[in-house]
Order: structure tokens, then C-alpha cells, then sequence
């Protein structure tokens, strides 16, 4: 991060606000100070901020989880979230799901000469309070302009790291047959809110996002005991990318019935309309577990407590053969195979 134009500037005195980003700030120096200290530093009170320096020095012991990710959601903000809301807790529950506990964030921003700086607060007070629901520090970041045309407004990469706390291995490696798979709540949601905002269409009831930081109930199951073998969010693919890449990795079966598998009448007359799979729409606020079976009864009930997993349900179960494959039986009691999709059926939606 350089000091020019990232977050570790001290604060300049107070200056009129301004319509737009403008492509000036792109170089650094005061202008990109001004917007910085005005906007970004006020939102994210915090000591390694306040140092001034050109990064975030932090103290760590044991095994540590870290993450990246950047979110280029178009529109930037729709019907249960925003790009900031997404970023936060995108990145928190990818540390989630490797089972550690989310501690530090970072933050860059790519704006486009123009967008509005009402815009800009929004995103940051959007990411403040994120950060504070997923109680997780923004430690450090950093700011850049570009053309006006070169972009949709703003994008922003997080990147994330957090103390492991499972007390074995979380991941496809750790998969065995007998394994139950257990989805945290209906799916489908953030990636037909984006969409239905993006396209403008309308229902008699909103879709809203299922955006939403994971780690807290994902942390209750490792340290209340339960035999966590593999975790995965569901976010790009769905549903049917996890399941598929799980399976891969793992060498194993992954069968999925999908009488079982959540999905809210309005996600579902979207996808039929559309002719969308619901197992391929993106998430944000889900995932998907794999438990040992004497486990799975109790996992459920201790993700229900959560009012982000009050849905939480099992929906499969890990097999020998065929190995990496997924299948999914359907309400005639016949078998399919489940794949990942070739392309992206939802472009810009996280």
C-alpha cells in the first residue's frame, strides 16, 4: 500500500464535499488524502488505522487462515445488500469455512471518475457495519481512480485473516463415506436479487440476498464438538459447483436428494421462469457442511439456533462410488448427474 493514495495518512483539516470521484485523486497526493480521510478513515475507527503507516503490523500465534477475494456486483446495491455488505462478509466466511475465527480485514477500492461520493459513504458505512456485526477489525487498505467508461462504478478486493480453530483438518481431504451433508438454509436467493435488480423485473414479494457473515454458527459446531469434516460456501456455482468440487477432491460420491434441498417458492418461480437450476444460482449466506453421521442430528439443531441457518437441513450423504461424481434423485426416485455449469449464469453477481 502506498503512502500516496492507501489508507495511512494523518487527517487534514475538513474540506467541502464533493460531487463525484474525480480522476485527479487517481494520482495520490492530497486530493486522495482528502477523500480517504473524509470518507474511509471516519468509518473504520481503529489503532492500526490511526498509525499512519504502510501497513498494519499484527500479533499472531498458532495456525493461521488467510484469503482474497474482489467483488464487481453490478448493480452495487440490491434488495438485502450492497458490494461493501458482500465483500465483508464474503471474505469473512471464506476464513469461515477453513474453520478459523475471522480477525483482520483488508480493503482496496477501484473507483471510476464520477461516482458519486454519496455513493462511496454508503459502500463504506455498509462495510463498517459489517464488520462490526462479523466482529472483525479493517485494518488496512488502499485507493485508486480510473477513466470514467472503464468500469461499473467501483469494485473492491478484501482479503482476510483469521486464527484456525478446528481442532482437525477442515476440508475435501478429510471427507469419508458415510458423511452427512447438511445445507445451512434455502438457496438461491442472492443470486436472483442481484439479477431481478439488475433487469429490473418485479414480484409481488421482494427477493432479498441472503448476504450475511457465516462464522458465528460455523464456530458453534467446532467448539461444541461436532466432527466437522469439510465446509464450503456457496457462492459463485451454487450449490452444485460445491458439491461437484468436494467430490473431485475428495475421490469420492456425493449423493443429494433434492426433495430435501431448501428452496423459497419465490427463488423457485423465478428459476422456473427464467430457466434457471436453483443449484446453480449464487449465494452468500449459505453453505454447505460435511459431518460424521453420528454428528448430523446434532449439527442441525445447533445451526437452527442461528437465524442466518434456521433453515438448516440434511440434504445427502458422502459414498464410495461413483467416485468424484454427484448425483441428485429426483421426485420420481430416479438419479441425475449434477454437474458445474460450463459458463456463468449470472454474470457480475458478487
Amino acid at each position: 500500500m502506498t503512502r500516496a493514495d492507501g489508507f495511512d495518512l494523518a487527517c487534514p483539516a475538513p474540506v467541502p464535499d464533493q460531487e463525484t470521484v474525480q480522476l485527479a485523486h487517481g494520482g495520490g497526493g492530497r486530493a486522495m488524502k482528502q477523500l480517504i480521510d473524509r470518507i474511509v478513515r471516519p468509518a473504520f475507527s481503529d489503532p492500526e488505522l490511526d498509525r499512519g503507516h504502510d501497513g498494519a503490523v499484527l500479533d499472531f500465534t498458532g495456525p493461521l487462515a488467510f484469503t482474497t477475494d474482489s467483488y464487481v456486483v453490478r448493480p452495487l446495491f440490491f434488495p438485502g445488500g450492497d458490494i461493501g455488505s458482500l465483500a465483508v462478509n464474503g471474505t469473512v466466511n471464506d476464513l469461515a469455512m477453513c474453520g478459523a475465527r475471522p480477525l483482520y480485514l483488508s480493503v482496496g477500492f477501484i473507483l471510476e471518475e464520477g461516482l458519486p461520493i454519496e455513493t462511496l459513504r454508503q459502500v463504506v458505512a455498509s462495510m463498517r457495519d459489517a464488520a462490526v456485526a462479523a466482529g472483525v477489525r479493517l485494518v488496512t487498505g488502499d485507493t485508486k481512480v480510473v477513466d470514467h467508461g472503464k468500469m461499473d462504478g467501483m469494485f473492491v478486493n478484501t482479503a482476510g485473516v483469521g486464527r484456525v480453530v478446528a481442532p482437525a483438518p477442515v476440508g475435501p481431504e478429510s471427507v469419508r463415506p458415510g458423511d452427512i451433508a447438511i445445507v445451512s438454509g434455502d438457496i438461491g436467493r442472492h443470486g436472483i436479487a442481484v439479477m431481478t435488480a439488475r433487469e429490473g423485473f418485479s414480484f409481488e414479494s421482494t427477493i432479498a440476498s441472503d448476504c450475511a457473515p457465516l462464522a458465528e454458527p460455523v464456530l458453534a459446531l467446532i467448539e461444541q464438538g461436532v466432527a466437522v469434516r469439510c465446509l464450503r460456501d456457496l457462492t459463485r456455482g451454487g450449490l452444485a459447483s460445491a458439491a461437484v468440487e468436494i467430490a473431485e477432491s475428495s475421490d469420492l460420491a456425493i449423493a443429494l436428494d433434492e426433495a430435501e434441498i431448501p428452496v423459497c417458492d419465490e427463488v423457485k418461480a423465478a428459476c422456473e421462469l427464467f430457466g434457471f437450476n436453483p443449484l446453480h444460482v449464487a449465494n452468500e449466506g449459505r453453505f454447505i457442511a460435511f459431518v460424521a453421521p453420528e454428528d448430523a442430528a446434532r449439527a442441525v439443531e445447533i445451526l437452527r439456533r442461528w437465524p442466518v441457518c434456521e433453515g438448516a437441513t440434511i440434504i445427502g450423504r458422502v459414498e464410495e462410488a461413483p467416485r468424484g461424481r454427484v448425483t441428485c434423485r429426483g421426485a420420481l426416485g430416479l438419479n441425475r448427474a449434477v454437474d458445474m455449469l460450463s459458463g456463468e449464469q449470472l454474470p457480475r453477481i458478487c
